[in-house]
């Protein structure tokens, strides 16, 4: 079993940087992929960013692109999320997620997740 916890969520002003982090434990040797997603009141889990442990597989959503960085850390039990260049519409919950399928950018292909970061940017 994988747990994540995730920390680097606060309010921001628009154009604003964070970072948010995400500390994987447990049996990882079965995660292919490492994922953020996010979720604003009243809207769906939406795909953010992905990854596998080396860098690889590495995908962005069309509205984060050039804006968004993610990366795993040096020992391979954490995950970032660099957020710059920050805008009202980024605000939302934001969840780590760990899965099996290289690449994924779909929820469903994600096992398990974090409780989420609140991320906040004011106009």
């Amino acid at each position: 079993q994988v747990q994540l916890v995730e920390s680097g969520g606060g309010l921001v002003q628009t154009g604003g940087s964070l970072r948010l982090s995400c500390v994987v434990s447990g049996r990882t040797s079965s995660v292919n992929a490492m994922g953020w997603f996010r979720q604003a009141p009243g809207k769906e889990r939406d795909f953010v960013a992905v990854t596998d442990w080396n860098g690889g597989n590495l995908y962005y959503a069309d509205s984060v692109k050039s804006r968004f960085t993610i990366s795993i850390g040096s020992a391979k039990n954490k995950v970032y999320l660099q957020m710059n260049s920050l805008k009202p519409e980024d605000a939302a919950v934001y969840y780590c997620a760990a899965g099996r399928q290289y690449g994924s950018r779909w929820a469903s292909d994600f096992d398990a997740w974090g409780q989420g970061t609140q991320v906040t940017v004011s106009s």
